[in-house]
């Protein structure tokens, strides 16, 4: 009975192909009922995978396979039988673990650390806005039905769906898995592998024969002839390795080796051998220990401690940059209400001084300067809404939002604002930056990295020295039936050095250099940023205490600003006032007004 096997895939049911009759197989010979069991537990435990098997064995009208065949396909749809998604869990696994055992290192780190992006952006449970604003216009219509959003919810937004955001996490995730990938160096490393082939050649093959001899038939002479002759060969070569780096001690590998060679025709003969072989190297002199692999795996290490750093400080500088988006369009928002209301006053004035013009009680110039009045303050109210429609538009990018998302910012969050000026000496203040400063931290720790590389240049250019040895057994030579299995009497071994003198060291010359540079140029990069960091705190408290200054003068500005409006709206209507005086009334209490609420 022929049985062709079918592809089986991971995680799949086995489907049993075209002409397959299981109770043939039941009754079948016992290896190949154990055979095909091994194929089903394989596929109902999702251990199969893309793998294409093709037997086919044909004796005397029943099933023939012998059981290292099944445990043979076991072994290779155990391997081949991991999805692309096994290897990504598995991958997000060690990586999560690597940042969350380092996670604590860093004051503020995001706990429960994830790239996956599981949550569908619904704006459904935000209240929706009542009545229309007016000042705004046509506009209005845009926001008839919009969800508003609080600052609150606008970072929750930002943090769920911002693509800035999702990128800096990406950038964390990647060092964390480059940090695997060091660690793995340090471990068991398995590897298998094999091939095999299929060759002939045709050749003359000498033969001899005897014929009786032409002088005296009773005798026979030998005679030579060339024969063309054939002879097909198949052979097969399989290893299974594994290398173990281990620290401070040398690098162990151990190999497994199996050969086949049978000729299957000119002679048809079969040769199998085995055998099992381990070294041990170790650096005595350069590169001793394997520092350059233990290097890799402690700047990977640091590397990800770099990465939870920069991606904390990422986290507080995106709030800020969200907090001061979301009132940047909310002080864009109140500026749209104070144009409209300096445009609507304007209207009132000029309604006033054409009345009072008809009744003669004004000149055609003040009348016209009111005018232009008017037509400034309706343009100053156009680009002003234009203004804020664009600035939300931009925010609703900076949240990762569409720009057809129709949303509002909550104006009480505007309203709410107080000024809280801080009680902290300036040399408080630098002390605290320098001491809590993530981005100091990592550029004082590359510079104690740059020293390090330093050191490691140099010893790149001593006399490398190695211990190699070796040993292994072999199975019995030319062994034609079953599978020889290496035997411990036929050993070999081997130990020697390995000796590498430094006259050609041109590259780790300038690699040396290179890293004393460097480190040099770290060292003045710390410097540097020391004084940044002290002339940004002088100038922040210099800014803080200017904008508070500049509030309590705008909030005197806004209280004579109404005032002067007042004193000019009563002289109009006596009709004793001067169309210039009210024009400057009018913007004056504008500026103050909108200044004022920015600074807030």
């Amino acid at each position: 009975m022929d049985i062709p096997h079918r592809a089986l895939r991971c995680g799949g049911q086995l489907s049993r192909p075209p002409g397959f009759n299981w109770l043939k197989v039941q009754t079948g010979p016992p290896d190949v009922r154990h055979y095909w069991q091994t194929i089903l537990r394989l596929a109902d435990k999702r251990m199969a995978a893309k793998w294409f098997i093709k037997r086919s064995h044909r004796h005397a009208g029943e099933c023939v396979a012998a059981p290292a065949w099944a445990w043979a396909t076991a072994a290779l749809l155990w391997v081949a039988g991991c999805s692309t998604g096994h290897y990504q869990k598995s991958a997000d696994k060690e990586a999560y673990q690597a940042i969350t055992a380092k996670a604590p290192r860093v004051p503020n780190m995001e706990t429960n650390f994830t790239i996956e992006q599981t949550n569908q952006l619904s704006l459904d449970g935000l209240p929706v806005t009542g009545q229309a604003a007016d000042f705004l216009g046509t506009a209005a219509a845009a926001e008839a039905g919009a969800r508003r959003v609080s600052l609150e919810e606008a970072l929750d937004i930002a943090v769920k769906h911002s693509r800035s955001y999702q990128t800096s996490k990406e950038q964390l995730y990647l060092s964390a898995l480059s940090l695997t990938l060091a660690r793995y160096q340090f471990t068991p490393i398995y590897s298998a592998g094999g091939n095999g082939s299929l060759g002939g050649q045709q050749y003359y093959a000498p033969s001899q024969s005897f014929q009786p001899d032409p002088n005296n038939p009773t005798n026979l002479i030998p005679v030579l002839s060339d024969t063309l002759a054939e002879q097909s060969q198949v052979t097969g070569h399989g290893v299974v390795n594994v290398s173990w780096l281990i620290r401070d001690i040398g690098r162990v590998t151990a190999a497994f080796t199996a050969d086949f060679s049978r000729f299957v025709s000119g002679g048809p003969s079969t040769l199998v051998g085995s055998q099992l072989g381990g070294t041990f190297t170790r650096p005595l002199l350069r590169n001793n220990g394997f520092k350059q692999e233990q290097e890799n795996l402690t700047q990977s290490e640091r590397n990800l401690l770099y990465a939870l750093r920069t991606f904390t400080l990422f986290r507080k500088n995106f709030t800020v940059q969200i907090a001061t988006a979301y009132y940047g369009v909310l002080g864009a928002r109140d500026a749209v209400r104070n144009s409209y209301l300096n445009r609507q006053g304007s209207k009132i004035m000029g309604d006033r001084t054409r009345a009072l013009s008809k009744e003669g009680r004004t000149t055609q110039a003040d009348l016209g300067r009111i005018e232009q009045q008017e037509l400034s303050a309706e343009s100053a109210w156009i680009n002003a809404v234009r203004n804020y429609q664009q600035a939300l538009d931009n925010f609703k990018i900076q949240l990762g939002l569409s720009t057809d998302a129709k949303i509002v910012l909550d104006d009480h969050d505007l309203e709410q604002l107080v000024i809280r000026h801080p009680n902290i000496s300036q040399d408080d203040a630098i002390r605290v930056a320098l001491a809590a400063r993530l981005d100091y931290q990592n550029v004082r720790d590359e510079a104690d990295d740059a020293t390090r590389h330093v050191k490691l240049a140099a010893d790149s250019l001593k006399t490398q020295l190695d211990l190699v040895a070796g040993a292994g057994i072999t199975s019995k030579p030319n062994q034609s039936s079953g599978f020889p299995v290496p035997q411990p009497e036929l050993y070999n071994w081997n130990a020697g050095l390995i000796l590498d003198l430094p006259l050609d060291r041109k590259s780790e010359r300038n690699n040396y250099r290179g890293a004393l540079i460097s480190a040099a140029q770290s060292s003045r990069a710390v410097v540097q940023l020391e004084d940044d960091i002290k002339n940004q705190v002088r100038d922040n408290l210099r800014a803080l205490e200017q904008a508070k200054r500049n509030y309590e003068i705008s909030e005197i500005g806004v209280k004579l600003a109404e005032r002067r409006v007042e004193e000019q709206n009563l002289l109009a209507e006596l009709g004793r006032a001067r169309a210039q005086d009210q024009v400057d009334a009018q913007n004056g209490s504008l500026i103050p007004r909108t200044s004022s609420r920015r600074r807030s």
